[in-house]
């Protein structure tokens, strides 16, 4: 068995959707113009989902749609095709996950966030999978999507952090063409609630989920997270998916 050196990844880094976006890449066109219009590719693509669906935007499509200001019919077609995302993943929850959340008047309010985040990153990686003989991962606030060249390419290899010491990694993953998500409150306090209760679970520190595509990979495990103490037996019902469950107490369990 021979050794092989790993290729030192070119790197890039931008922001937008309120987070840091990163790039790394190796191979062919890692450090060239056709990667690096590929990078702007995928940024344009981000910076459009920010457009569309940020709740932060008064202006957005997303936000005019919450305020009845215009239908579905009236945004662009995407708005329909994340709405139906989300509901498809408030029934395989239980209603755990919502994308309609209580604006606090009584009035609902439309909260696509834990389903815009994956599905968008993952739509802006098709420009970065389009390159040939290169590798890349694609990191949006710690959520990434990996994708080698080919088998025998390294794999790329993703921390998961501790809940409870920011910094420390609890484990490291190894992922080729998948994508890996984690849901928590160590970085953005306590915004995760299970939608049928409308409370923040207690004993369930953070959820992290490896998955075929960030798209499911962030909507589970935000799913898990809000299942509280039954969060590793909901997503080790989920096919396709592995994870790591850390509770309040610290202690783990691997998914499956």
């Amino acid at each position: 068995m021979t050794s092989q050196a790993v290729e030192r990844p070119t790197r890039f880094v931008a922001h937008t959707m309120g987070m840091p976006i990163s790039l790394a890449m190796r191979g062919r066109h890692a450090d060239d113009a056709r990667g690096e219009s590929a990078w702007g590719h995928a940024m344009r693509e981000l910076d459009e989902v920010d457009r569309v669906f940020s709740t932060y935007r008064p202006d957005s499509f997303i936000s005019r749609l919450s305020r009845g200001e215009v239908s579905v019919q009236d945004c662009p077609p995407e708005v329909a095709t994340v709405l139906a995302l989300g509901a498809r993943a408030e029934a395989r929850s239980d209603g755990a996950f919502r994308v309609v959340r209580d604006g606090g008047d009584g009035r609902p309010v439309l909260d696509p966030n834990g389903v815009v985040k994956g599905w968008g990153v993952q739509r802006a990686s098709k420009a970065l999978r389009d390159l040939p003989d290169t590798s890349f991962c694609l990191s949006a606030g710690g959520d990434m999507v990996c994708h080698t060249a080919d088998d025998t390419d390294q794999p790329w290899r993703v921390g998961i952090e501790d809940p409870h010491e920011p910094g420390h990694v609890l484990a490291v993953v190894p992922i080729q063409r998948g994508a890996v998500a984690t849901s928590g409150t160590a970085h953005r306090g306590a915004h995760l609630v299970d939608a049928r209760t409308g409370r923040v679970p207690e004993s369930v520190a953070s959820v992290t989920v490896v998955a075929d595509n960030l798209t499911w990979a962030d909507i589970d495990a935000t799913a898990a997270f809000a299942h509280g103490p039954d969060a590793a037996d909901w997503l080790s019902a989920q096919p396709g998916r592995t994870g790591l469950v850390v509770w309040q107490d610290g202690s783990i369990t691997r998914v499956p």
